[in-house]
């Protein structure tokens, strides 16, 4: 029998997690702040689970407690739709408006959403629970699991996982295993399975060896349990493994990305591969040192370059026309040498998305490959159900060239991780091609070479005073601000520079970049100075932090 929501009883357990003064609203990360005042957000965000799988006929909705690359005193939580994607954006402003709701008015508004959405209450509700392993995790999860069974739901609790491992047992368990086992453990057999398949057909004879920095989080677990599974294939070295360091603390994709250098905790040596996670490893970086000790970063851009143009040669290979084509999204912080890269010599089309994977996954969505990537390690590569038939059922008659770029590209679909960005899947996909082109990182990181950039945040009274077109390239209000820039770009050789509010704090920021060192910082000066004196009144100095 379902269990149909009591509203007064929720009224009464709304008072056991009492809503803190802290204004706190749903963006693309979900809530994000510290873990002290997190508890009547998870409660109620439990509620709002159950309330969405209700609304969607008791398919199964999933949720995550996780503050990912944040400082371990904070944490977060975001939910995921039936097929892994992240939350419809409707239902953002549903969990802001319950989350700031007062305590006596939590079963109001959830009502109100019944409502709105015309919502079937006595429909079963399932929500998958997972979390990171941040000490307030496990407490903050059981306050989770007291909104979804208050809700009448049903909580599968899984424990420990990472965010792109929980995406995917949501996708698995709602498409009735078609997309794969709904475990921990067949994630890793889907992946292992498939990247297995490659280094065979490959005929590699030698192990390939990776250092992973784990950033003290799950991730570093997880890959000790993917290793098991990768027999003599591939050699996981893991450092910051959690035993020892603070989870993000000097380590993790977000502190490599920043600080270009290495972590924590890793001692790099050249020819070193060494990749980062972040803390719920749904991004990752790759990084090297060259003979002369020069720190190297491979990003998001340069990983979907290398995806890219892989999957373009196989298809090529193979003689496969796609209706819609293979596509990259990027956002306007991607290195101008990896758009042109992508479009002059490879000829591959570049799409620009707003900041925020939503909105890059939903450009991806338009191409029939769409790989997309932000320059901070986060993205993944989505196959439209025509694409994925034109590849599982390839042309008759194929050479044995064409067979064997068949299969693997085939394989190269299943190690991949569509329902998000996977530190661990993007992980594999970019060992897969290093060792089948027999490329080092340097090899890899030589197809070229990245621009000279700067990011700047300027700390404004008021930020709401600039307005940016869709993509965020270009100020729209006011537009003398635009036109000083575009005035400060002409005359420098390879320039670019755009401004973007900041969506939750009093900063703007400026990137810029340009042919040389010098240059690029001068810009971004000059830039951010122009933002400042729009947003604060002319003649201070900018406040900057880099």
């Amino acid at each position: 029998m379902v269990a149909v929501p009591d509203f007064d009883r929720i009224t009464q357990l709304s008072t056991s997690h009492p809503k803190s003064d802290v204004h706190i609203s749903y963006g693309t990360a979900g809530f994000r702040t510290k873990a002290s005042v997190l508890d009547a957000v998870m409660f109620r965000m439990g509620l709002l689970a159950s309330l969405r799988s209700k609304a969607k006929d008791g398919k199964a909705i999933g949720v995550m407690v996780t503050a990912s690359h944040n400082p371990v005193q904070d944490n977060g939580v975001k939910l995921v739709d039936p097929y892994g994607e992240m939350l419809e954006q409707s239902w953002e402003s549903y969990a802001t408006k319950l989350a700031q709701a007062e305590n006596s008015l939590v079963s109001t508004c959830l009502q109100e959403i019944v409502k709105e959405e015309n919502i079937e209450l006595s429909n079963e509700a399932c929500v998958i629970l997972a979390r990171d392993t941040r000490p307030s995790s496990e407490s903050l999860s059981k306050s989770v699991k007291e909104g979804v069974e208050g809700m009448g739901g049903k909580c599968q609790d899984f424990g420990l996982l990472t965010t792109p491992q929980l995406h995917y047992i949501v996708c698995c368990t709602n498409t009735n295993g078609e997309y794969g086992e709904a475990t921990e453990e067949g994630y890793y057999k889907k992946l292992c399975a498939a990247y297995l398949k490659i280094h065979k057909m490959m005929g590699f004879k030698t192990c390939a060896s990776v250092k992973v920095d784990g950033a003290n989080g799950v991730g570093a677990l997880k890959a000790a349990q993917l290793q098991k599974h990768l027999a003599s294939s591939l050699s996981l070295l893991i450092h910051n493994d959690g035993t020892s360091g603070v989870l993000n603390e000097g380590c993790g994709a977000d502190f490599v990305k920043t600080n270009q250098k290495p972590p924590a905790g890793l001692q790099l040596e050249k020819g070193d591969c060494c990749v980062s996670y972040d803390g719920d490893a749904d991004r990752i970086v790759y990084f090297y040192k060259d003979e002369d000790g020069t720190f190297h970063l491979l990003d998001g851009d340069k990983i979907a370059c290398l995806i890219a143009a892989y999957i373009k040669e196989k298809l090529d290979i193979i003689g496969i026309k796609l209706t819609k084509g293979l596509g990259v999204v990027q956002t306007a912080y991607a290195n101008g040498s990896s758009t042109n890269y992508l479009y002059n010599k490879m000829k591959v089309p570049v799409a620009i998305a707003k900041t925020g994977v939503k909105h890059l996954h939903l450009k991806a969505v338009e191409y029939d490959i769409g790989v997309y990537f932000e320059a901070n390690g986060h993205g993944t590569i989505i196959y439209s159900k025509d694409a994925e038939s034109e590849i599982r059922q390839p042309p008759q008659n194929l050479s044995d060239e064409q067979k064997q770029a068949s299969e693997i590209l085939k394989a190269f679909v299943d190690l991949t991780n569509q329902t998000v960005g996977d530190a661990i899947s993007d992980m594999l996909l970019v060992e897969a091609i290093l060792n089948e082109k027999q490329w080092t990182c340097k090899d890899w990181d030589k197809e070229y070479t990245d621009i000279p950039n700067k990011l700047n945040k300027v700390f404004v009274k008021d930020r709401r005073v600039i307005k940016t077109n869709e993509d965020e390239t270009k100020v729209v209000e006011p537009i003398e601000l635009q036109n000083r820039i575009d005035e400060l770009t002409k005359n420098l050789p390879r320039a670019r520079s755009f401004v973007r509010p900041s969506g939750t704090e009093d900063v703007v920021r400026v990137y810029a970049e340009s042919e040389s060192q010098a240059s690029t910082a001068t810009l971004s000066t000059q830039v951010s100075q122009l933002v400042y004196d729009i947003c604060n009144g002319v003649g201070e100095r900018p406040t900057l932090s880099t």
